[in-house]
């Protein structure tokens, strides 16, 4: 009885550790200030991982467009992007972490100099693109219906 109270604690723990992908992605692509920091908030109460880690740093990334001021916006930038670049540090391979990156760099103005690595995680996005999962396929195409840098052609 013990033991299957357990695996049930443990099933239910694991589910409400689990990041919505969805609405990541939706909040990511959306561009509307409520979106990001919906999601942002609800990753704030998850407990760290490497995968919520790089999600924030992204968020916060697209947030640091929304804050008011030239420092402050600097700021939040910096925030977010030394989570996501401690996670792609630690995991180089992990492709969805290479993507987000490329997301960032792609759109972030010029000014920020945060555009070095957009070759490095193309090719990376494209050698790991054939392990990844249905649904973040499903992103990337779509993201790379308007990418100028990452086509539809080249994920084949």
């Amino acid at each position: 009885m013990v033991v299957v109270c357990l695996v049930f604690l443990a099933a239910a723990l694991t589910a409400q550790a689990q990041i919505d992908k969805k609405s990541f992605y939706s909040a990511l692509s959306s561009g509307q200030e409520e979106a990001i920091d919906k999601v942002l908030s609800k990753l704030e109460s998850e407990k760290s991982s490497p995968k919520v880690n790089a999600y924030k740093g992204a968020l916060t990334m697209k947030k640091a467009g929304f804050v008011k001021g030239v420092k402050s916006k600097l700021k939040t930038f910096k925030e977010g992007a030394h989570l996501l670049e401690d996670e792609i540090k630690t995991s180089p391979a992990n492709t969805e972490f290479r993507f987000l990156r490329l997301t960032i760099q792609e759109h972030a103005p010029g000014i920020l100099n945060y555009n070095k690595e957009i070759d490095d995680d193309k090719h990376a996005i494209l050698s790991g693109y054939a392990k990844l999962d249905s649904e973040l396929k499903n992103v990337i195409a779509d993201y790379a219906k308007d990418s100028k840098v990452l086509k539809g052609s080249d994920l084949r």
